[in-house]
Parts: C-alpha cells; structure tokens; sequence
C-alpha cells in the first residue's frame, strides 16, 4: 500500500470518524441540555433522534448527487455540513434551532456513511480491500471513544459546558475538510463519465502499478453493467424476495438490541441507576473503550471463527445480560459497579458480533446484482430501528414518572424488552443466516438463491 492509497482511505476514514463522534456526542450533553431547556420526555427523544431522522434521509438523497457529482465533491460538502451542525448546536439559544442542527449534522452522517466506504472500496486495489473497507468502521467505534473522553473532559466547564461539546465536533470536521482536498477521485466514478484517462492514471497511481489496468477497466465496466440491469429488478418478488427480507431483519435486530439505546443515553442511564455525573461520564468512556477493543477482537477472528457462529454467541450473550441489567433494576439485587460490570459485557458481546459481523454480512450476503439495493435497505431498516427506539427510550421512561426509583422501574423494563427482543432475533438469525465465511460472492450467491 503506497502512501497515496494510505492518505485517501485515511483521509475517508475520517467521515467514519465524525460519523461516531456526532451522533453520540449527544450523550454527555444531554443531561444538561434537559435542565438548560426544560426538556419533555418527548422533547429529549426527539432531540436525540432528530440526528437519527437526517440520517435515514442522507441515505436516500445522498446517491445520485454522488453519481453526478463524485464522492470526493459530495464529501467536501458533507464536511461543510459536520461543521454547520457543530457550531449551530453549540450557539443554539432554543431547542427548535438546535434539533435543526442535529438534523443537519443527521444529514452529512447519513452521507458519510454510504459515500465513505464506496469510496474506499473503488480506490482499494483487491488484495487490500478487506483490510482498508474495515477502517471505516473502526473509525466509527474511534470517534464514539473520542466523543466519549471529549464530554469527559468538558465536563467541569459551568452550567454550559454542553455548547463546548458539541463545538468540538468543529475540530474533527475542519480535518475532514483539509484531507478531502488532496483525495483522488475514485477510478470507478471515473470510468462511468467516460474519463478513461484519468481513471486509468488513478488506478496506477493508487495500486503502485501492481495490478492490470486494462482488466481493471474493463471489471469496472462490466460492474457498472450489472449494477444497472440491478436496478429494473423487483427486489420483492422471487428468487429475491427471501434475501431482501433476511437482509432488513438483520438490520432491525441489529438495533432491536438496545446498542443505540446505551451508547446515546449511558450517562442518563447510569445517573438514573445512582451515580454521579462525573462518575457516569467515565463509565460511558469505560464503554467507549470497550467497544474499541472488542471491534479490533472481532475484525482479527471473523474469518478464522465465522460470521454466523459470532454472530449467535454475542446475540445470547447479550440477552443474559440485558436480561440482568433489567432484573437487576427492578428487584435491586444488582447494584453499583456490578450494573457498570453488566453494561460492559454487552458492549463487549455487541462490539465482537453485531457491530462487525453485520455490516459484512449486509456487503457479502447479496447477489451481485442487487448488492448495492440490499445492502442499502438493511441499512436503511438499521436507522429507522435506531431513529424509533431513541426517541421512544426517553418517552417510555418519563411515563413511569420524574422521580429516580420511577425511572427505575421504566428503565428496568426496557431492558428486559430489549432482552427478549435479542432472544428473538437470536432464534430467527439461527434458522436464516447461512455462513459465508471462505466462501466466493458466487458461492453465497447460489447458496442465498436455492
């Protein structure tokens, strides 16, 4: 890997990055927001979700600008829109301006998260895809980490400290900014506006020549071929229908977990469950970290272990311990740091399955020619999952009451929801996912069809 490919999969990466420090930089913030506003219970759902929200419709409006105009353009302005929402939340002087900023910054993460890795994958020579497709989402368990130490840190600024939080997301945005504008264009994107050149010129420059640039192109083409056959087929009628719907329930047990749930609202959740909120925001670094640790864990072992069979053992290792959690809650005989121990595991149960395993099987599980339309529906399926639960979290915890021993109880039942939930994706994984560990796109392809 030469040090053009390095910069521009870096340079990417870094949308991964904001990825995860804007949506959950909410975290640390919230509790301050709810006191400095006089939140609702639907208001706080709302404030957390509406990020969620632009994000479903960045997703669904991000693809053919990209087509027009390339990723590296559409990126540049996704940067720009990072850094409008950073400011615009900090400065906000009303929850109305301030939601329309989440909603802003919602729209360039749903941008980033189809446009960057694309991009990554149309500039990485094969024997390097793999490894470089990775390192987006490694950036996004990176940035959530980030944002995590970064409320930490800002913590003891006074009564607002929760406008430096959101300001610093500004940082990281200007970054992306900068490193866009020596990216180069991707070879693919090239080739379907006919600059032959040009593509031609970036392929060798981005492989170091070690590949057939002739056979490249001509791969391309015939990619861009079948991606547009793809695209006058009824996804919902068969042989496809089966796949489709196998690929939008991964996407909604994904979420049906309660992982947004924690990441968004752990230092709620540990206040509620009688900690400070210092002590709460160290907790949710400890989380932070975990989830980095158990990401790096997972992307080293799932070829040697498989993606079903690590899928399977984190999906029931995380509904013994939301089971806890909840039970735990609601009789008290888990208290203190053994509910910190119990949130630990699940992130840590999460982060080697679910938070790997899904996102490759949403890239492998599809023929060919619908790959890119089903891969997009279960991720589409994933945000709205995400979108729904984050609003209603709040708003199902409020209905109980305002006061700790209430919240309480209504958080208790949410977690032993989100455990029978887990159970039940666990059975309908077991019988539907097949395994695609060592096996070609044309193998899974003709195993997904029978």
């Amino acid at each position: 890997m030469n040090k053009i490919l390095i910069k521009c999969t870096v340079a990417a990466a870094l949308g991964g990055l904001l990825f995860g420090y804007d949506t959950v930089i909410i975290n640390g913030a919230m509790l301050d927001l709810v006191k400095y506003f006089q939140l609702s219970s639907a208001l706080q759902g709302w404030t957390v979700s509406s990020a969620l929200i632009g994000c479903i419709l960045g997703t669904i409006l991000i693809g053919k600008p990209g087509d027009v105009y390339g990723a590296k353009r559409l990126l540049q302005l996704l940067a720009i829109l990072f850094f409008a929402s950073s400011v615009g939340c900090g400065m906000a002087t009303n929850i109305s301006s301030f939601i329309l900023f989440r909603f802003i910054g919602g729209l360039a993460i749903g941008g980033a998260s189809v446009l960057c890795p694309v991009y990554i994958s149309e500039i990485s020579p094969p024997k390097h895809r793999g490894l470089l497709a990775s390192t987006f989402q490694l950036a996004i368990v990176l940035g959530i980490l980030l944002s995590l130490i970064s409320n930490y840190l800002l913590l003891d600024l006074g009564d607002q400290n929760w406008r430096w939080m959101l300001f610093s997301g500004a940082i990281p945005a200007v970054a992306f900014f900068l490193m866009l504008l020596v990216i180069r264009k991707s070879p693919r994107w090239l080739v379907k506006k006919g600059r032959i050149e040009e593509a031609r010129k970036n392929i060798e420059e981005l492989s170091s020549h070690e590949i057939d640039t002739e056979q490249t192109i001509l791969e391309i083409q015939e990619s861009i071929q079948t991606e547009n056959a793809g695209k006058r087929i009824n996804l919902f009628k068969k042989p496809y229908r089966r796949i489709i719907y196998i690929g939008i329930f991964v996407g909604i047990f994904s979420q049906l977990t309660g992982i947004g749930v924690v990441f968004y609202y752990s230092s709620q959740i540990f206040s509620i469950a009688g900690f400070s909120s210092g002590s709460s925001m160290i907790q949710s670094v400890i989380l932070g970290a975990t989830n980095l640790l158990f990401t790096l864990i997972a992307m080293a072992i799932i070829d040697k272990v498989g993606r079903k069979k690590l899928l399977l053992f984190g999906q029931m290792g995380m509904v013994v311990v939301l089971g806890l959690f909840g039970y735990g809650l609601l009789t008290g005989n888990i208290t203190g740091y053994w509910l910190v121990a119990l949130l630990v595991a699940y992130i840590a149960f999460f982060a080697a399955s679910q938070g790997v395993v899904v996102w490759v099987l949403l890239s492998e599980m599809f023929p060919n020619v619908i790959r890119a339309r089903g891969a997009s529906m279960g991720s589409f399926a994933n945000w709205v999952v995400s979108a729904s639960l984050n609003f209603l979290f709040p708003v199902v915890i409020g209905f109980f009451g305002i006061s700790q021993a209430a919240q309480q109880l209504g958080m208790s039942y949410a977690f032993i929801f989100f455990a029978v939930v887990t159970f039940i994706g666990f059975i309908y994984l077991k019988i539907q996912i097949i395994e695609t560990k060592g096996k070609t796109l044309e193998q899974i392809e003709k195993e997904v069809l029978c």
